[in-house]
């Protein structure tokens, strides 16, 4: 996950490959009270790692459900419809997870305990209100801690005695789905002695939900009888029992980005397109019928019962008018697949955008309009012209701490002009695809990887700054330095020599070195190799295999293989000079011998190391005289460089200049390094 202020993704031109989603937030969530209201032990797995999925752990935990996480299982020990001793009461804080919040809310109103339940202050603006008039007619009893009709909330205990079970149960079914599935999945508690009947007042929007419920309920051993969309009856006696072991399918709304990805790319060459893993046409999700949106926009689309294929058919794309109450999460999807077809796009039936993680038909509107679309609005409607080749602007888009905002617009990144798309606060995603943004990398194709390139002499301190702006930015870190060192530790593990005859033997392990430099560690492959190749005998086998020209030729194809999406910072002597002659951005850091003498001094100090600082200052600058009369690529400013000498900078300082430097090179604006745009 990207941890940064803001995400730039470079222009990108063609997609195949195939990607496995991670689990359904929806069934995730749902899956999750049942087991913990169930009787007996549930094996959960692929359950969805995310925010939503960690609240909703951490409150089952403080209710007395024993959770036990392994990788790809989750074990749940549920109450079996009993509040234990000590777990009565309890704050829970539900972050902006409304499946947690709404079906929490009535299964605690009906457990017969005292609880607070907050989250963040988006979550206590999303209505409430409906679920709660529900729940206090048929006799709970709840409070409200802030603004009447959303969270906070304050629930005591309620007597399964006194509820009110002879009439039905009335809920809006017009402004959140959420509020029917709390009830289904929390009456059960109390249908001990008759049945319960639930009234949906108005027309039931996000149907495909319910029915994600009702196939849930049942698999806990909860038969509800439906009757159209009207009635939904829980029979008298229903008890929740494990059903022992359940899968949670990948989820379907993730899957959409991915459909429109394949839609709207270009093939890589040798891919048919992208092939979705996990979710397929046998999916008990209702967004599962986005497919049909993006084949009437003309995406080719192959399925079984658990996997996708998709590829471009019609381009452009074909318009779409859609009521997408059906598929509300998916459907913002197609509001920027809107930006490549061939005439006006409308989604129509879609007001329960407003009363979201965000008001999506506000939000999609305003960063729609920054690429440059024309869009209308209403009350429950967008309708979004599409953008010609010409026409697109470079964005930053603000995201609204609403991950589908952040995941459909990084399909803008495809557009025809080859503009970058700049999202903020990228790492939103975390609510349901934390690793969005590094799958959508790992089958896309750009025009081009940007690079920095940070080239100065010995002691200049171009690893840490370097470092430092790769991790500003969320870019991959390229510690040149290291390469001849590593290269030679693998060759010595490998029982040989830095001979002629065993040249091509090394070159080919140099070619294939796992190397990972993000952490400001030398990783190879899962092996820290630091404090390793820092031993005299490590640079002595680093002069060895750099004297051997295949080698060194390997190592230059093994470093222009390391620029990938979304982009590279590379330190060296010669980065700009020789391996990234085409970088964005060249920075040639220096400073003073006496500067970089003392620098090192208190470094080799600090671990005990005695010397002196003459000596230190005269080896520094007769490595300076070698490396800039070296025959091959000696080190010198690329011609294009911007000079930077920090002497008396900060490391802060000197990191804050090749940001403002990074930025005035982008086409977003006047954006800051804290991605105010």
């Amino acid at each position: 996950m990207y941890d940064t202020a803001f995400l730039d993704l470079p222009a990108l031109r063609a997609a195949g490959g195939t990607v496995r989603l991670p689990g359904s937030k929806s069934i995730s969530n749902r899956v999750l009270l049942l087991a913990a209201l169930a009787e007996g032990t549930t094996e959960v797995h692929d359950l969805l790692d995310s925010d939503d999925t960690r609240v909703m752990l951490a409150a089952l935990g403080k209710l007395g459900c024993r959770v036990e996480q392994m990788p790809g299982l989750t074990r749940i020990t549920g109450l079996g419809g009993q509040l234990k001793d000590g777990a009565r009461q309890a704050e829970l804080f539900l972050g902006n997870a409304g499946t947690a919040m709404r079906p929490l809310t009535a299964a605690l109103s009906l457990l017969g305990g005292e609880f607070k339940l907050s989250g963040v202050p988006r979550m206590h603006e999303r209505p409430i209100g409906d679920l709660v008039d529900a729940l206090v007619g048929l006799g709970c009893e709840i409070d409200y801690l802030g603004n009447p009709g959303y969270p906070p909330l304050q629930i005591h205990p309620a007597a399964h005695q006194g509820l009110r079970l002879d009439a039905p149960i009335r809920v809006r079914g017009d402004v959140s789905s959420q509020f029917l599935t709390a009830l289904l999945l929390a009456l059960p508690l109390a249908s001990a002695r008759q049945d319960v009947t639930i009234d949906v007042i108005g027309e039931l929007i996000s149907k495909p939900y319910i029915e994600i419920t009702l196939n849930l309920l049942a698999r806990f051993g909860i038969q509800v009888r439906r009757e159209e969309w009207r009635r939904f009856v829980i029979p008298a006696g229903s008890r929740y029992r494990t059903p022992g072991s359940i899968h949670i399918e990948s989820d379907a709304s993730s899957a959409s980005y991915f459909i429109a990805l394949g839609a709207i790319a270009a093939p890589i060459d040798g891919q048919a397109g992208i092939r979705i893993e996990g979710v397929g046409a046998d999916s008990i999700q209702g967004d599962i019928r986005f497919v049909e949106a993006a084949q009437a926009m003309g995406a080719r689309v192959d399925s079984g019962p658990n996997w996708l294929q998709i590829s471009r058919g019609a381009w452009p794309l074909r318009a779409i008018d859609l009521d997408a109450n059906h598929i509300p999460d998916a459907a913002m999807t197609l509001a920027v697949m809107a930006l490549y077809a061939d005439g006006p796009s409308q989604l129509t039936n879609i007001a329960s955008w407003r009363v979201k993680e965000t008001d999506r038909i506000d939000a999609m509107a305003n960063e729609l309009r920054k690429l440059g679309a024309q869009v209308e609005t209403g009350p429950d409607f967008i309708r979004i012209q599409p953008l010609a080749a010409g026409r697109w602007k470079a964005a930053s888009i603000h995201t609204y701490d609403d991950h589908r905002v952040a995941m459909c617009f990084s399909l803008a990144a495809f557009n025809p002009d080859r503009l970058p798309v700049r999202i903020l606060d990228p790492k939103c995603v975390a609510k349901t695809f934390p690793d969005y943004f590094e799958t959508l990398f790992a089958v896309s194709e750009p025009v081009a990887v940007p690079v920095i390139c940070v080239d100065g002499p010995t002691a200049s301190g171009k690893g840490t700054l370097a470092l430092e702006v790769a991790n500003a930015l969320g870019y991959g870190y390229l510690d040149s330095g290291a390469l001849y060192r590593v290269t030679g530790l693998a060759m010595t593990r490998a029982g040989l020599a830095a001979t002629p005859e065993n040249e091509a033997r090394i070159a080919q392990i140099a070619r294939e070195l796992p190397l990972d430099f993000s952490t400001g560690r030398v990783m190879l492959g899962e092996e820290d190799v630091t404090e390793a190749i820092r031993s005299e005998a490590a640079g002595m086998d680093a002069s060895r295999v750099s004297a051997l020209p295949a080698v060194r030729q390997a190592l230059v194809e093994l470093q222009k293989r390391l620029r990938r999406l979304p982009g590279l910072v590379a330190d060296g002597r010669d980065m700009g000079t020789v391996i990234f002659p085409d970088a964005q951005l060249k920075v040639f850091l220096t400073a003073s011998a006496a500067h970089r003498a003392e620098r090192r001094y208190k470094q080799l100090i600090s671990k005990g190391i005695s010397v002196t600082l003459d000596s230190l200052r005269q080896d520094l600058e007769a490595r300076d005289a070698r490396d800039m009369s070296r025959s091959t690529a000696p080190l010198k400013p690329a011609q294009d460089a911007r000079l930077l000498d920090n002497s008396d900078q900060t490391v802060s300082q000197s990191v804050d200049q090749v940001l403002d430097w990074w930025q005035q090179a982008q086409p977003f604006g006047a954006a800051s390094r804290k991605g105010a745009t």
